[in-house]
């Protein structure tokens, strides 16, 4: 039977949090492992990249004798936004390193830059021993072409289709990614993306702060998933606490996910993106108010895998 095969590499927002007390649903940085038609798409680069990466370089090496006699690895990742939790693991992904890995990167513009002049800005020219032009591997950066579906074919190739014209039954064998656009979330926004394979669709939607009654062009590109990843940063207390609240920050509570995995009638909904202040104590004891509840939702902890 085909599936998408998912598997959290990072479930925390802001920042990592090396502790004891934050190891049950781990410490790492935004970063899903997703794998579709035989494809491997990741989703973000927070710190969880990182085990992804030991994991993808221990198999390359297994797989033949030498460099050109072992599989290539080949990856497709689409970054929600820049932000330092969603990119800070990127330049330690070491199949990086290996000359026969291709990378293909897909993000969000900035009206003055394009994705790639950010990164490699950010990540490469002034805070690593190497610029971008030194990474030895097919590392390619575009910007995410909005009103597009990003498509990828059994055989590896990619290319966007104008959405307008777009018929999904044109398409059984592809696996298809495409995009909604958030400004909620400061500055630039953020992306959510839909990864659509064989009639099945997983929804990841990070740093996405949701409305009174819900955002409804999200509700709409949401509708009827089979899995709604979405943020859940805070606890409706943290979020109107009268010191310090956190409206406008860019991201939803717990209770706003699960209101919007109800009106979008996603079929399973995971809580993700958590406060790294939250450790498993009080993720315990939000899972187990939740679970009370008989909501269905689950709470994304660090190497949990599923099968859509």
């Amino acid at each position: 039977m085909q599936e998408i095969k998912v598997k959290f590499r990072g479930v925390r927002g802001s920042h990592p949090t090396a502790k004891q007390s934050h190891l049950k649903y781990g410490g790492n940085t935004s970063c899903v492992e997703v794998w579709a038609g035989g494809h491997l798409i990741i989703l973000d680069a927070g710190t969880g990249i990182i085990d992804l990466s030991r994991d993808l370089q221990k198999e390359h090496i297994l797989s033949g004798t030498d460099l050109y006699s072992r599989a290539p690895i080949n990856a497709t990742l689409i970054l929600s936004h820049i932000h330092q939790d969603h990119i800070q693991g990127l330049q330690f992904f070491s199949p990086l390193f290996i000359p026969t890995t291709t990378l293909d990167v897909y993000g969000l513009s900035h009206p003055s830059k394009s994705l790639k002049e950010n990164l490699t800005e950010v990540l490469f020219e002034r805070v690593f021993p190497l610029t971008y032009d030194e990474i030895p591997s097919n590392f390619n950066i575009h910007d995410f072409q909005m009103k597009n579906a990003l498509v990828i074919k059994p055989d590896g190739k990619k290319e966007f289709i104008k959405l307008a014209e777009f018929n999904i039954e044109d398409h059984n064998e592809d696996v298809i990614i495409s995009a909604y656009k958030t400004t909620a979330h400061p500055k630039d926004g953020s992306l959510s993306i839909k990864i659509q394979y064989k009639g099945k669709t997983l929804v990841y939607a990070t740093d996405k702060e949701s409305y009174i009654g819900c955002d409804k062009k999200f509700i709409e590109f949401a509708h009827g998933a089979d899995v709604l990843i979405h943020d859940a940063q805070y606890t409706h207390q943290d979020y109107i606490s009268p010191i310090l609240p956190k409206q406008g920050f860019g991201h939803s509570t717990f209770n706003m996910a699960l209101e919007t995995a109800k009106f979008a009638k996603a079929k399973k909904l995971f809580f993700f993106h958590y406060d790294p202040n939250y450790d498993d104590g009080i993720l315990d004891m939000l899972e187990k108010e939740f679970g009370a509840l008989n909501c269905g939702a689950e709470f994304a902890k660090e190497n949990l895998e599923i099968n859509i």
